[in-house]
Protein backbone atom coordinates (compact mmCIF):
# COMPACT_ATOMS: atom_id res chain seq x y z
CA UNK A 1 0.00 0.00 0.00
CA UNK A 2 1.32 3.45 -0.89
CA UNK A 3 0.56 7.09 -0.45
CA UNK A 4 1.21 9.97 -2.77
CA UNK A 5 4.04 12.44 -2.31
CA UNK A 6 2.59 15.68 -0.87
CA UNK A 7 4.67 17.59 -3.39
CA UNK A 8 2.76 15.91 -6.23
CA UNK A 9 -0.67 16.78 -4.86
CA UNK A 10 -2.00 18.49 -7.97
CA UNK A 11 -1.18 15.41 -10.04
CA UNK A 12 -2.85 12.88 -7.80
CA UNK A 13 -6.37 14.10 -7.05
CA UNK A 14 -9.15 15.78 -8.94
CA UNK A 15 -10.02 19.22 -7.59
CA UNK A 16 -6.57 19.83 -6.09
CA UNK A 17 -7.67 20.20 -2.47
CA UNK A 18 -8.56 17.23 -0.23
CA UNK A 19 -11.75 17.41 1.82
CA UNK A 20 -11.35 18.43 5.46
CA UNK A 21 -11.07 15.57 7.93
CA UNK A 22 -13.86 16.03 10.45
CA UNK A 23 -12.80 15.14 13.99
CA UNK A 24 -15.32 13.30 16.22
CA UNK A 25 -17.52 15.86 17.94
CA UNK A 26 -19.75 15.02 20.87
CA UNK A 27 -20.31 12.00 23.06
CA UNK A 28 -22.21 9.97 20.46
CA UNK A 29 -19.44 10.31 17.91
CA UNK A 30 -16.82 9.12 20.37
CA UNK A 31 -19.04 6.24 21.46
CA UNK A 32 -19.23 5.15 17.81
CA UNK A 33 -15.43 5.32 17.63
CA UNK A 34 -15.09 3.17 20.73
CA UNK A 35 -17.77 0.67 19.68
CA UNK A 36 -16.59 0.21 16.11
CA UNK A 37 -12.89 0.55 16.77
CA UNK A 38 -12.98 -1.69 19.82
CA UNK A 39 -14.86 -4.44 18.00
CA UNK A 40 -12.56 -4.23 14.97
CA UNK A 41 -9.45 -4.36 17.18
CA UNK A 42 -10.79 -7.37 19.06
CA UNK A 43 -11.49 -9.24 15.81
CA UNK A 44 -7.99 -8.38 14.56
CA UNK A 45 -6.39 -9.56 17.80
CA UNK A 46 -8.32 -12.85 17.79
CA UNK A 47 -7.48 -13.34 14.13
CA UNK A 48 -3.76 -12.88 14.78
CA UNK A 49 -3.77 -15.21 17.79
CA UNK A 50 -5.53 -17.93 15.78
CA UNK A 51 -3.44 -17.57 12.64
CA UNK A 52 -0.08 -18.12 14.37
CA UNK A 53 -0.59 -21.79 15.38
CA UNK A 54 -2.59 -22.42 12.21
CA UNK A 55 0.29 -21.16 10.09
CA UNK A 56 2.73 -23.34 11.99
CA UNK A 57 0.84 -26.51 11.06
CA UNK A 58 0.17 -25.23 7.54
CA UNK A 59 3.86 -24.51 6.96
CA UNK A 60 4.84 -28.02 8.01
CA UNK A 61 2.40 -29.55 5.50
CA UNK A 62 2.24 -27.03 2.64
CA UNK A 63 5.53 -25.09 2.99
CA UNK A 64 5.07 -21.60 1.46
CA UNK A 65 1.58 -22.28 0.18
CA UNK A 66 -1.26 -20.99 2.39
CA UNK A 67 -4.48 -22.90 1.62
CA UNK A 68 -5.76 -22.47 5.21
CA UNK A 69 -4.54 -19.10 6.44
CA UNK A 70 -5.53 -17.30 3.22
CA UNK A 71 -9.26 -17.93 3.75
CA UNK A 72 -8.75 -17.20 7.47
CA UNK A 73 -7.47 -13.69 6.69
CA UNK A 74 -10.34 -13.25 4.25
CA UNK A 75 -12.91 -13.96 6.98
CA UNK A 76 -11.13 -11.71 9.49
CA UNK A 77 -11.13 -8.75 7.07
CA UNK A 78 -14.81 -9.21 6.28
CA UNK A 79 -15.59 -9.20 9.99
CA UNK A 80 -13.52 -6.05 10.57
CA UNK A 81 -15.43 -4.22 7.83
CA UNK A 82 -18.68 -5.37 9.42
CA UNK A 83 -17.53 -4.13 12.84
CA UNK A 84 -16.77 -0.75 11.30
CA UNK A 85 -20.23 -0.66 9.76
CA UNK A 86 -18.94 -0.45 6.18
CA UNK A 87 -21.09 -2.48 3.81
CA UNK A 88 -19.04 -4.53 1.36
CA UNK A 89 -20.06 -6.00 -1.99
CA UNK A 90 -18.17 -8.21 -4.41
CA UNK A 91 -18.95 -8.55 -8.11
CA UNK A 92 -17.32 -11.31 -10.14
CA UNK A 93 -15.34 -14.37 -9.15
CA UNK A 94 -11.75 -14.60 -7.91
CA UNK A 95 -9.21 -16.29 -10.15
CA UNK A 96 -8.05 -19.78 -9.33
CA UNK A 97 -4.40 -20.69 -9.03
CA UNK A 98 -1.28 -18.52 -8.77
CA UNK A 99 -0.70 -15.29 -10.62
CA UNK A 100 -1.12 -11.57 -10.13
CA UNK A 101 -3.89 -9.26 -8.98
CA UNK A 102 -3.93 -5.50 -9.61
CA UNK A 103 -6.30 -2.80 -8.36
CA UNK A 104 -6.74 0.94 -8.14
CA UNK A 105 -5.63 2.42 -4.83
CA UNK A 106 -7.42 5.10 -2.82
CA UNK A 107 -7.41 4.23 0.90
CA UNK A 108 -5.88 2.28 3.75
CA UNK A 109 -9.22 0.46 3.68
CA UNK A 110 -8.05 -1.23 0.45
CA UNK A 111 -6.11 -3.72 2.59
CA UNK A 112 -9.33 -4.91 4.22
CA UNK A 113 -11.49 -4.73 1.08
CA UNK A 114 -9.12 -6.67 -1.19
CA UNK A 115 -8.27 -9.28 1.43
CA UNK A 116 -12.02 -9.72 1.92
CA UNK A 117 -12.47 -10.32 -1.80
CA UNK A 118 -9.95 -13.13 -2.18
CA UNK A 119 -6.87 -14.65 -0.50
CA UNK A 120 -3.90 -12.63 -1.77
CA UNK A 121 -0.40 -11.58 -0.78
CA UNK A 122 0.11 -7.83 -0.94
CA UNK A 123 3.11 -6.21 -2.55
CA UNK A 124 3.90 -2.97 -0.75
CA UNK A 125 6.63 -0.41 -0.31
CA UNK A 126 9.01 -1.16 2.52
CA UNK A 127 7.93 1.85 4.63
CA UNK A 128 4.54 0.24 5.33
CA UNK A 129 6.25 -2.36 7.54
CA UNK A 130 6.53 0.31 10.22
CA UNK A 131 2.97 1.66 10.19
CA UNK A 132 1.25 1.01 13.56
CA UNK A 133 -1.69 -1.39 13.32
CA UNK A 134 -1.31 -1.92 9.58
CA UNK A 135 2.06 -3.60 10.16
CA UNK A 136 0.32 -6.38 12.13
CA UNK A 137 -1.73 -7.35 9.09
CA UNK A 138 1.25 -7.14 6.77
CA UNK A 139 3.36 -9.43 8.96
CA UNK A 140 0.79 -12.18 9.49
CA UNK A 141 -0.25 -12.14 5.82
CA UNK A 142 3.33 -12.42 4.52
CA UNK A 143 3.29 -9.12 2.62
CA UNK A 144 6.00 -8.86 -0.03
CA UNK A 145 7.90 -5.60 0.48
CA UNK A 146 9.71 -3.86 -2.37
CA UNK A 147 12.02 -0.89 -2.71
CA UNK A 148 11.11 1.41 -5.60
CA UNK A 149 14.55 1.52 -7.13
CA UNK A 150 15.04 0.76 -10.87
CA UNK A 151 18.42 -0.79 -10.06
CA UNK A 152 16.64 -3.52 -8.07
CA UNK A 153 13.93 -4.23 -10.66
CA UNK A 154 15.58 -7.41 -11.99
CA UNK A 155 16.17 -8.88 -8.52
CA UNK A 156 12.62 -8.07 -7.43
CA UNK A 157 11.21 -9.65 -10.59
CA UNK A 158 13.06 -12.84 -9.66
CA UNK A 159 11.53 -12.70 -6.16
CA UNK A 160 8.08 -12.29 -7.71
CA UNK A 161 8.67 -15.31 -9.91
CA UNK A 162 9.74 -17.44 -6.93
CA UNK A 163 6.57 -16.61 -5.01
CA UNK A 164 4.33 -17.26 -8.00
CA UNK A 165 6.00 -20.66 -8.43
CA UNK A 166 5.13 -21.31 -4.78
CA UNK A 167 1.44 -20.83 -5.66
CA UNK A 168 0.98 -17.26 -4.42
CA UNK A 169 -1.38 -14.64 -5.84
CA UNK A 170 0.50 -11.35 -5.54
CA UNK A 171 -1.54 -8.14 -5.41
CA UNK A 172 -0.02 -4.75 -6.17
CA UNK A 173 -1.16 -1.20 -6.99
CA UNK A 174 0.26 -0.23 -10.41
CA UNK A 175 -0.67 3.45 -9.95
CA UNK A 176 2.23 3.64 -7.50
CA UNK A 177 0.32 5.97 -5.18
CA UNK A 178 -3.11 6.47 -3.67
CA UNK A 179 -5.72 8.86 -5.10
CA UNK A 180 -9.03 10.32 -4.00
CA UNK A 181 -10.85 7.26 -5.36
CA UNK A 182 -12.60 9.21 -8.13
CA UNK A 183 -10.05 8.50 -10.83
CA UNK A 184 -7.43 6.00 -11.97
CA UNK A 185 -3.86 7.12 -12.62
CA UNK A 186 -1.73 5.64 -15.45
CA UNK A 187 -0.33 2.25 -14.47
CA UNK A 188 3.40 1.87 -13.93
CA UNK A 189 4.75 -1.18 -15.76
CA UNK A 190 7.76 -2.20 -13.67
CA UNK A 191 6.18 -4.81 -11.38
CA UNK A 192 4.38 -6.54 -14.27
CA UNK A 193 7.77 -7.86 -15.40
CA UNK A 194 7.77 -10.39 -12.56
CA UNK A 195 4.90 -12.27 -14.19
CA UNK A 196 6.56 -12.63 -17.60
CA UNK A 197 9.34 -15.02 -16.59
CA UNK A 198 9.33 -17.87 -19.16
CA UNK A 199 9.96 -20.40 -16.38
CA UNK A 200 6.67 -19.60 -14.63
CA UNK A 201 3.75 -22.05 -14.85
CA UNK A 202 1.81 -22.07 -18.12
CA UNK A 203 -1.58 -20.42 -18.12
CA UNK A 204 -0.53 -17.69 -15.70
CA UNK A 205 -2.90 -14.71 -15.54
CA UNK A 206 -3.39 -11.34 -13.85
CA UNK A 207 -6.80 -10.37 -12.50
CA UNK A 208 -7.77 -6.66 -12.44
CA UNK A 209 -10.06 -5.39 -9.66
CA UNK A 210 -11.91 -2.07 -9.55
CA UNK A 211 -12.53 -0.81 -6.01
CA UNK A 212 -15.02 2.05 -5.60
CA UNK A 213 -16.02 3.66 -2.30
CA UNK A 214 -19.45 5.25 -1.92
CA UNK A 215 -19.32 7.96 0.73
CA UNK A 216 -21.75 8.20 3.66
CA UNK A 217 -24.85 10.33 2.98
CA UNK A 218 -24.15 14.04 3.21
CA UNK A 219 -20.34 13.74 3.08
CA UNK A 220 -17.76 14.57 0.42
CA UNK A 221 -17.66 11.85 -2.30
CA UNK A 222 -13.95 11.46 -1.48
CA UNK A 223 -14.66 10.73 2.19
CA UNK A 224 -12.90 7.34 2.26
CA UNK A 225 -9.93 8.48 0.14
CA UNK A 226 -6.59 8.74 1.95
CA UNK A 227 -3.76 10.36 0.06
CA UNK A 228 -1.29 13.21 -0.07
CA UNK A 229 -0.27 14.52 3.35
CA UNK A 230 -3.29 13.11 5.22
CA UNK A 231 -2.41 11.59 8.59
CA UNK A 232 -3.69 8.08 9.27
CA UNK A 233 -4.93 8.68 12.84
CA UNK A 234 -7.37 11.55 12.15
CA UNK A 235 -8.68 9.84 9.01
CA UNK A 236 -9.26 6.60 10.90
CA UNK A 237 -11.17 8.47 13.62
CA UNK A 238 -13.30 10.27 11.04
CA UNK A 239 -14.25 6.98 9.40
CA UNK A 240 -15.13 5.35 12.72
CA UNK A 241 -17.11 8.37 13.99
CA UNK A 242 -19.40 9.02 11.02
CA UNK A 243 -23.02 8.47 11.99
CA UNK A 244 -23.97 6.33 9.01
CA UNK A 245 -21.35 4.51 6.96
CA UNK A 246 -21.23 4.24 3.19
CA UNK A 247 -20.31 1.13 1.24
CA UNK A 248 -17.63 -0.22 -1.06
CA UNK A 249 -17.80 -2.39 -4.17
CA UNK A 250 -14.99 -4.61 -5.43
CA UNK A 251 -15.53 -5.63 -9.05
CA UNK A 252 -13.38 -8.60 -10.04
CA UNK A 253 -12.75 -8.63 -13.80
CA UNK A 254 -11.88 -11.57 -15.99
CA UNK A 255 -8.24 -12.65 -15.52
CA UNK A 256 -5.92 -11.59 -18.35
CA UNK A 257 -3.54 -14.34 -19.59
CA UNK A 258 0.09 -13.21 -19.76
CA UNK A 259 1.17 -15.70 -22.43
CA UNK A 260 2.42 -13.83 -25.50
CA UNK A 261 2.15 -10.47 -23.73
CA UNK A 262 4.74 -7.80 -23.11
CA UNK A 263 5.01 -5.69 -19.99
CA UNK A 264 3.41 -2.83 -21.93
CA UNK A 265 0.47 -4.78 -23.36
CA UNK A 266 -0.49 -6.60 -20.17
CA UNK A 267 -0.27 -3.45 -18.03
CA UNK A 268 -2.43 -1.54 -20.53
CA UNK A 269 -5.04 -4.31 -20.62
CA UNK A 270 -5.23 -4.32 -16.83
CA UNK A 271 -5.45 -0.53 -16.66
CA UNK A 272 -8.27 -0.45 -19.22
CA UNK A 273 -10.28 -3.01 -17.25
CA UNK A 274 -9.83 -1.19 -13.95
CA UNK A 275 -10.75 2.17 -15.54
CA UNK A 276 -13.93 0.76 -17.07
CA UNK A 277 -14.97 -0.75 -13.75
CA UNK A 278 -14.38 2.47 -11.81
CA UNK A 279 -16.13 4.61 -14.44
CA UNK A 280 -19.19 2.36 -14.54
CA UNK A 281 -19.62 2.45 -10.78
CA UNK A 282 -19.16 6.22 -10.54
CA UNK A 283 -21.50 6.98 -13.44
Amino acid sequence: MTRSDPGRAEATWRGGVPPPIVRPAGLRAWLRVLRRGGAAALVLLMGVLLILPLRGVERAIHARRRPWTGPHVQIVCRLILACMGIRWQQQGDPMQGPGGVVANHSSWLDILVLNAAMPVFFVSKSEVAGWPGINILTRVTDTHFVVRDPRLAQAQAAEFAARVKAGHRLLFFPEGTSTDGRQVLPFKRTLFQGFLDPDLPRGLAIQPISVVYHAPPGTDPRFYGWWGDMDLGPHLLAVLAVRRQGHVTARLHQPIPVAGQTRKTVSQACEDAVRRGVSCQLA
